[in-house]
């Protein structure tokens, strides 16, 4: 499945200004840091690697839809996140244990009758997706794409 975001121009503009900027400020810390210390390849890697699991989780189907669902409609419960996904009580469930383990989803549970669990997203949550967001929009948008009409920004869920 794959969800789209519609961006106007003027909204598209702002993200790539600011993207831009991001960007150059990251590359001008990096530039700092390496003048100033050594760079040891095996610590370098030793990062990368500890980097690799965060990313094979956000980026596993189903994870940031559950994110950015929760971060566009605040908490949610289990039955109303399921038909807003169309995706199987299982699966869900799964993600949503991963997601809650590794702190991006708070669970609670609201006693009953009926008992109700509800899902929202942490701090952690909350900027992972706006972390995600420029960085999934910057990888989408290529120079082939049209430039008529609002653009969308695609992730894979």
């Amino acid at each position: 499945m794959v969800a789209q975001i519609p961006l106007s121009a003027e909204l598209r503009k702002l993200i790539e200004a600011r993207l831009e900027q991001t960007i150059i400020g990251i590359a001008d810390t990096l530039t700092k840091i390496t003048e100033k210390q050594e760079l040891d390849p095996q610590a370098l890697q030793k990062e990368l690697e500890s980097l690799e699991e965060t990313f094979n989780l956000l980026f596993q189907k189903w994870n940031l839809a559950i994110l950015y669902t929760l971060f566009m409609r605040g908490a949610m419960g289990f039955g109303e996140l399921k038909k807003v996904l169309s995706v199987n009580s299982r699966t869900l469930s799964d993600k949503l244990k991963m997601l809650n383990k590794y702190g991006y989803v708070q669970r609670r549970v609201h006693s009953g009758p009926p008992l109700r669990v509800e899902y929202a997203l942490t701090a952690k949550g909350k900027n992972t997706v706006l972390l995600a967001l420029p960085l999934l929009y910057y990888s989408s948008s290529t120079e082939d794409a049209p430039t008529n009409g609002p653009s969308t920004l695609n992730f894979a869920s």
